[in-house]
């Protein structure tokens, strides 16, 4: 990787035949979805990236209390462990999730978020042994997020799972390094559902992307990975 400042990035990911990622209802076999962990795996990442929707399962529910009066908690990074073997990151700008541990069977919890959560909020994470980095103010800088990512926890490897609007995020900003996909044998249809990348506001400049392989898998997926061109 070119950029040794900061995780080497691939997006792996399951969409249908015309690029949407909602697999409600598409009935996949149970081995299709055993292939998408299985290739996940060959990647060896330290640790995988997901939005706050798709994280809202795996955090569970938790009340966040009233935070007795006291200091203002400075918007500084607060990092419960650094030692992990692997890590869970939650894109959560607003500060939605309430999680119920500070990990995800055996990997450690970080959250990202902006500088506009509230102090119940960051001492709610702080006694759940939640990790977190602030990636800005009002919005998220994705670079900056990936840079203390590396400097911090010492992530080389991250797996991108997230829904349109961030893979669309990152793809707009030049942050994805590997494309993994496994293409379902499935054609959805579904206007306005969301696709592989979604990139908000207007439309993003196209990438250009080198096929690196093709490989069949279990339940008739097509594995396809690539490179961008740059």
């Amino acid at each position: 990787m070119k950029d040794a400042k900061r995780p080497y990035v691939i997006c792996h990911m399951v969409p249908s035949l015309d690029g949407r990622i909602v697999t409600q209802g598409w009935k996949l076999p149970p081995r299709a979805m055993a292939e998408y962990e299985r290739t996940a795996e060959t990647y060896d990442a330290d640790a995988w990236m997901i939005g706050r929707i798709s994280m809202a399962p795996y955090a569970g529910k938790a009340k966040v209390p009233v935070r007795k009066a006291g200091a203002p908690i400075p918007r500084e990074d607060f990092i419960a462990r650094r030692d992990a073997e692997s890590y869970a990151i939650a894109l959560d700008p607003s500060g939605k999730l309430t999680w119920k541990s500070g990990s995800i069977d055996e990997e450690h919890v970080i959250t990202i978020l902006t500088e506009q959560v509230s102090d119940d909020y960051l001492a709610f994470l702080q006694g759940k042994g939640v990790s977190y980095l602030f990636g800005g103010k009002d919005s998220l800088d994705l670079k900056k997020v990936l840079a203390k990512l590396r400097k911090v926890f010492g992530i080389r490897k991250l797996l991108l799972e997230g829904g349109g609007k961030i893979n669309g995020s990152f793809l707009a900003a030049d942050l994805i390094d590997e494309l993994s996909i496994l293409v379902a044998p499935i054609a959805d249809g579904g206007v306005g559902t969301p696709a592989l990348f979604d990139v908000e506001g207007k439309r993003g400049r196209a990438r250009h992307l080198k096929l690196v392989s093709v490989e069949k898998r279990s339940g008739d997926l097509l594995w396809l990975r690539y490179k961008p061109k740059r």
